[in-house]
């Protein structure tokens, strides 16, 4: 026996007979038809919360068209119907039914042994908030992950997130991860897709998680059940590798642009000032002139550009509000708009003798430049024309994902 209920325009929400009253584990699990087996996976998962002596319920988001759903409500697990559209948006929809103080994540494929869920468990009692299952530190059964997989895109994208966003996981793609229902919550997830992933560890680490990994075994697909990404086809790892390279990009736009754009900004103001106030300066067998002059001036804009959308992006994903304070502090109202002004009043006075004399000499002016020199001018303007558009973009986005969780949380 079971219960139904109609808990939204296209959600349904079925419980079983021996449902658990005071959960403090839920382990949520979307599904696509895994009838195959779902109902030992559920039964796994009982297992696993004997086993580390905890309360839990299982809850399947189910968008399956075979009998996933009727399977995972027989073997004990409570099951919300969703449409199916995508693994990110299951999840979004299933986190407001999770009871429990904590959600363990994962896969209904049997290729995760939730029977041995114990050290997530403990490693929230310890007080971490956020755990990630890593496969490199368990073991891998031999078949189990394709070589593309194991050896050039986990480790790569990984190797890119830890790069970012200054972290040491191993494993960024293990399907088995657990974090305080407090927090997932707080994450408002965005991602529709796999994207899911990346989009959790970003904000985990914008939010000042306590985080530690566990070790997992990876297990080989059953005889007769085949991947979702081979029901979609070849092309699916590489689109799963691409969005969450975006996703990684769009929530740690700062990595490229706070201190990038110091560097080459200050690269920019070393070779433009002493060329403006002092003139042409010769080092060795090379005369710096008006050219290099436009060289750093090029660096400069585009430096600065980089550091001030830098500073935009760390306030959209600011849930500490450090970075927002620093900032406010750092480019208070009043003196920013001030030394805004005085720059631009400068700059003014700067081009008024340039003006003065092309005016008074306009008929004598004959300049032709070189092809090497009108190519080299259109380079640094294509370069600052292609730098902005990629931090535009960056920015663009994650103010677009702000917005929205903004919206949603009023």
């Amino acid at each position: 026996m079971s219960t139904a209920s109609i808990v939204g325009d296209s959600l349904e929400l079925l419980t079983p007979l021996h449902d658990a009253e005071d959960p403090e584990l839920s382990i949520v699990i979307p599904t696509l038809n895994e009838q195959l087996t779902v109902a030992d996976f559920v039964r796994w998962c009982h297992e696993g919360l004997a086993e580390a002596n905890v309360s839990g319920e299982i809850l399947i988001a189910d968008s399956s068209t075979d009998a996933t759903a009727e399977r995972a409500l027989e073997a004990g697990a409570r099951v919300l119907r969703v449409p199916a559209r995508g693994i990110g948006v299951a999840y979004r929809e299933a986190i407001a039914y999770a009871r429990g103080r904590y959600v363990l994540m994962g896969d209904a494929d049997c290729t995760y042994d939730f029977r041995h869920l114990k050290p997530f468990v403990d490693r929230f009692h310890e007080g971490y908030r956020f755990v990630m299952g890593s496969r490199w530190k368990g073991t891998i059964e031999p078949g189990a992950m394709p070589p593309l997989h194991r050896y050039f895109g986990t480790p790569l994208t990984t190797w890119i997130l830890n790069r970012l966003y200054s972290t040491h996981h191993t494993d960024m793609h293990c399907g088995m991860r657990g974090v305080t229902r407090d927090d997932l919550l707080a994450m408002d997830l965005a991602s529709d897709s796999w994207d899911y992933t990346a989009e959790m560890m970003a904000k985990a680490v914008h939010m000042g998680l306590p985080t530690t990994e566990v070790p997992v075994p990876l297990l080989r697909d059953r005889s007769g059940r085949v991947s979702h990404h081979k029901r979609v086809g070849w092309f699916s790892p590489w689109q799963a590798a691409w969005i969450n390279l975006r996703a990684m990009f769009v929530y740690g736009p700062d990595f490229f642009l706070l201190k990038p754009g110091l560097v080459v900004f200050a690269l920019g103001l070393l070779l433009a000032l002493p060329l403006g106030v002092i003139g042409p300066i010769t080092v060795g067998p090379i005369r710096f002139s008006l050219y290099w002059m436009l060289l750093g001036t090029t660096l400069a804009i585009t430096g600065l550009q980089a550091f001030l959308l830098g500073c935009i992006a760390q306030v959209f994903f600011d849930y500490r509000e450090r970075a927002t304070r620093r900032w406010l502090k750092v480019f208070s109202y009043t003196r920013s708009v001030i030394a805004a002004a005085i720059m631009g009043l400068a700059g003014v006075a700067c081009t008024v003798p340039l003006i003065a004399y092309y005016v008074s000499h306009h008929e004598q002016l004959t300049v032709h430049a070189a092809t090497q020199d009108r190519l080299g001018v259109t380079g640094l303007m294509l370069i600052m024309i292609g730098f902005s558009l990629f931090t535009f973009t960056l920015v663009l986005h994650a103010a677009a994902i702000a917005t929205r969780r903004s919206g949603r949380a009023g």
